[in-house]
């Protein structure tokens, strides 16, 4: 949890500030910017440690012992996947875990998380976002079964990659497309080629840019 909403979490355990401007409660813990004030309250609502009442201008605590576990759901970072060509080595080690809200994704233990690398889907739409080098792609291993137009993660000769699916059945063969401001190739897949589909792409978790 950011440090300044486990500050407010700790001043409105102690008072009522509902009666407060933001800049009042920015003070009481030492925050002077309004909007940041405004911007961890709406947090602190939509992770549901508060309720807001906008018509009452009333602020309330609805649990003091909210637990993370009811919030949060902790995705296992599997590896890297190229968005290019297939150039980077699948890894199935578990690296870490990205711990994200459960109204960011359906809470499925075949969901796991691939950190991307390059740009070759910098120009994609997956649930209005693209995929840009660093950002993590959560994926649907249960989804095996893609079609045209899904974004998916496979793995050709061990290694990872990520692509727009389409299926050429007119020349019997898998087309995995980039969409990118750069021109990259199609990588065409025949049906006997050393080829495995990982998953469907659900969404798109994006890399904060310092």
């Amino acid at each position: 949890m950011h440090p300044i909403q486990e500050k407010l979490l700790k001043v409105i355990d102690e008072k009522n500030i509902s009666d407060l401007t933001l800049r009042k409660i920015g003070e009481l813990i030492e925050e002077k910017l309004p909007q940041k004030i405004k911007h961890h309250l709406s947090q602190l609502e939509r992770k549901g440690f508060i309720l807001i009442d906008r018509k009452n201008k009333n602020i309330s605590r609805i649990s003091n012992k909210a637990k993370v576990g009811n919030i949060f759901i902790s995705i296992p970072i599997v590896g890297t996947a190229n968005c290019g060509p297939a150039t980077i080595y699948a890894d199935q080690n578990i690296e870490g875990y990205l711990k994200i809200s459960k109204r960011l994704v359906s809470n499925k233990k075949s969901v796991f998380a691939l950190r991307a690398e390059g740009n070759s889907l910098n120009r994609a739409n997956i649930d209005g976002k693209n995929v840009e080098s660093g950002d993590f792609v959560i994926v649907d291993s249960e989804n095996t079964l893609p079609h045209d137009g899904d974004y998916i993660v496979s793995v050709i000769d061990g290694m990872a990659n990520i692509k727009k699916y389409l299926l050429d059945k007119k020349n019997s063969r898998i087309a995995l497309l980039s969409e990118s401001t750069q021109e990259y190739s199609p990588i065409f897949i025949h049906e006997n080629d050393d080829f495995k589909i990982n998953g469907k792409i659900v969404d798109v978790v994006k890399n904060i840019k310092q």
